[in-house]
């Protein structure tokens, strides 16, 4: 699979997107589909950062329905991400103390925080039914796709 390819279709789309001027929760939803036809990107969506409450709310996703739609700060991978404000690849997620299962069929994870005025307001979560499905590609795309809709949040 050449990872670039299907990154600069949908770095292209979610510009084209950006032009609508759609209200911020169906800009937020077009973009968990489009990112979702990247392969092995099973379950993608958006956690919103309470940050006075120290929780993350779920917001719009695609996939299989969750019941985690509040997570406390430092709980799982999205919790951990929260605390330290970086990047988080999780090539096997089995492996980790502290992830929360979503599905049993998940196996791989990438939490990317989103940052609106230098303040943590978001994150994308990426759930895989592959094991080590996600790379530094992955993760430097993500990180300039988070840039540029950081806007929406």
């Amino acid at each position: 699979m050449n990872k670039e390819k299907y990154f600069t279709q949908v770095q292209q789309e979610i510009c084209s997107l950006l032009e609508k001027n759609l209200c911020v929760n169906d800009a937020r939803k077009r973009i968990c589909e489009i990112l979702r036809k990247i392969p092995g990107y099973d379950w993608v969506g958006f956690y919103i950062a309470d940050n006075e409450k120290q929780i993350l709310i779920l917001d719009q996703f695609v996939g299989e329905q969750t019941e985690h739609v509040k997570i406390p700060f430092g709980k799982g991978i999205c919790g951990q991400s929260a605390i330290s404000s970086k990047s988080l690849v999780v090539k096997d997620v089995s492996k980790e103390d502290n992830y929360i299962a979503c599905s049993y069929d998940v196996k791989s994870e990438i939490v990317i925080p989103i940052f609106k005025d230098g303040v943590f307001v978001a994150q994308l979560d990426i759930d895989s039914h592959n094991s080590g499905n996600f790379d530094n590609v992955d993760k430097e795309y993500l990180e300039k796709i988070c840039d540029k809709i950081s806007c929406l949040f």
